[in-house]
């Protein structure tokens, strides 16, 4: 009896790796368990509606509609579809996770929902999908405190814009030159190129003076819904169609005060279209002319908050010219919500991925993994004639890796291509370091087991400690674009290192000594 709750009894290193082994699966279903979750959550919501005003927000998660239990994406559509649209006003309440929300309404807003993540596990552009653009300033060379500036002021754009999955990030390389890099779930790379290739100055002028320019200095709100911003009538042009758009702003009492300043002076001209003062408000996007609107004489000095803004967009066909139009004006409405980038951009790098290939990509590394890892096991099987340590390199080996995406969940670090074979690279270093102790389990009479097992980490620590050196350098290489290797790598091996050589060591000194 006494022999047999020493064989069951565990030491600490065993014990560490058994807790943390725990913790990592918490990290990456979380509690309650993710993947048990039913509902959908919100990836997009228009800020211009009722429910955006009465607190829903991306992110959160619809479970039910009108008491309607919502279990995935599919039955989400089927009740959305089965009341939209609807010749009068219904009432809809949405239950999320953190409160009711209540609609009125013929039509259901702008919402944009998906499945729910089974895991806390976040994946990079490369699985996910989307686009991604390494940037630098054309002809300038930016320190840190620009490219901070840059950052920032384009991830305003780009949230206005109404992108989401969007990460935009300072890097550098080696050389010490900085970038930024933008990606974008979703999104196509002749999307992100039509966002960050023009600058953005935006500027009113009448006649050579400049009444307002884009950015919250002189725009105080951008109309965005359907009362304020809307595309008129379309019709032939010259080479196809042509629509028209217009939107209200509201500019600052500084603008508006301008503006009626410059108006005073300004001459009344009578013509066949009614009476407007003798200059127009010219709108100039990156010097070039946008539009030129007529100017009422009932605005001649008068301080007016409210000004309509006007465009275009032509295509082949109406639809075409249609939805051109409507990106325009988005545009526009983008850039008076946050003014121009302080920079010409330049693309030094533009990529885009299917999140199918990514999808693919990952269950066929998984199973190769798999197979991998046990044709070691059979292998090790062969060559020690020991099952139990065969099956301890097996469960060492999958710990690792769930240790890996669990401290990769809990710091929010997105898994991509690089990542992945940063997992691999840990893989095949781990395995070669189990290798190692029980090669010197094994072999060899002079030495006792512990003072065997000590050389082996010896071995071990030190090849641990010439891997981090050389990974180090790889978070700046390629502009910062290896850094998912190098930080995967170096969790990897630290894990292993700390963690699972040690447990493992420690499970071959039991296996001997039964």
């Amino acid at each position: 009896m006494v022999c047999g709750e020493e064989k069951m009894k565990l030491g600490f290193k065993i014990w560490l790796l058994i807790i943390v082994f725990l913790l990592s699966l918490l990290s990456i279903f979380g509690m309650p368990l993710k993947f048990m979750e039913t509902g959908v959550v919100i990836t997009n919501l228009d800020s211009n509606n009722t429910l955006f005003e009465q607190g829903l927000r991306q992110g959160q998660i619809i479970t039910t509609i009108n008491e309607e239990k919502i279990k995935d994406l599919e039955a989400y559509t089927k009740i959305i579809n089965s009341m939209y649209p609807t010749e009068k006003d219904i009432k809809t309440t949405i239950q999320t996770k953190t409160g009711e929300y209540i609609l009125f309404g013929q039509e259901f807003p702008n919402l944009i929902v998906a499945k729910i993540p089974k895991s806390n596990i976040k994946l990079g552009l490369d699985l996910a999908g989307g686009s991604r653009a390494l940037i630098k300033a054309e002809n300038k060379s930016l320190n840190s405190e620009e490219i901070n500036d840059l950052v920032d002021i384009t991830s305003n754009r780009l949230n206005a814009f109404g992108l989401t999955d969007l990460k935009v990030m300072p890097i550098s390389d080696l050389s010490g030159e900085h970038f930024m890099l933008i990606e974008i779930a979703g999104a196509t790379p002749k999307d992100l190129k039509k966002l960050i290739s023009e600058q953005g100055k935006f500027e009113a002028k009448i006649g050579n003076e400049t009444v307002f320019e884009g950015g919250n200095r002189d725009i105080a709100s951008v109309g965005r819904d359907a009362a304020n911003a809307r595309i008129e009538s379309c019709g032939q042009a010259d080479s196809g169609y042509a629509c028209r758009f217009s939107f209200l702003i509201t500019l600052s009492g500084d603008a508006a005060k301008k503006h009626a300043e410059i108006t005073d002076k300004l001459d009344i001209n009578t013509t066949s279209q009614g009476t407007y003062l003798s200059e127009k408000l010219d709108l100039i996007l990156d010097d070039k002319l946008v539009d030129s609107l007529l100017i009422g004489e009932s605005l001649k000095g008068r301080v007016e908050t409210r000004i309509s803004i006007s465009g275009s967009g032509k295509g082949a066909t109406e639809e075409e010219a249609y939805e051109n139009t409507k990106e325009e004006m988005k545009q526009l409405q983008t850039i008076l919500m946050t003014g121009s980038l302080p920079y010409k951009l330049e693309i030094v790098k533009l990529d885009t991925i299917s999140p199918l290939l990514g999808e693919e990509f990952i269950n066929t590394i998984l199973l190769a993994a798999l197979v991998a890892i046990l044709v070691v096991a059979i292998i090790i099987f062969i060559r020690y004639g020991n099952w139990k340590s065969s099956m301890a390199l097996v469960v060492t080996t999958v710990s690792e890796v769930v240790i890996i995406l669990g401290v990769a969940s809990m710091i929010q670090w997105n898994i991509d291509l690089p990542g992945i074979a940063g997992i691999l690279a840990t893989l095949g270093t781990g395995i070669d370091d189990l290798i190692i102790i029980l090669d010197e389990s094994t072999h060899g009479t002079i030495l006792n087991l512990k003072q065997r097992l000590k050389r082996a980490f010896t071995i071990i620590m030190g090849a641990y400690f010439t891997s981090l050196v050389s990974l180090l350098p790889l978070m700046w290489a390629g502009a910062g674009l290896l850094k998912g290797f190098a930080i995967t790598t170096i969790i990897g091996i630290s894990v292993g290192v700390f963690i699972t050589r040690p447990a493992f060591s420690e499970m071959i000194r039991k296996f001997k000594k039964e």
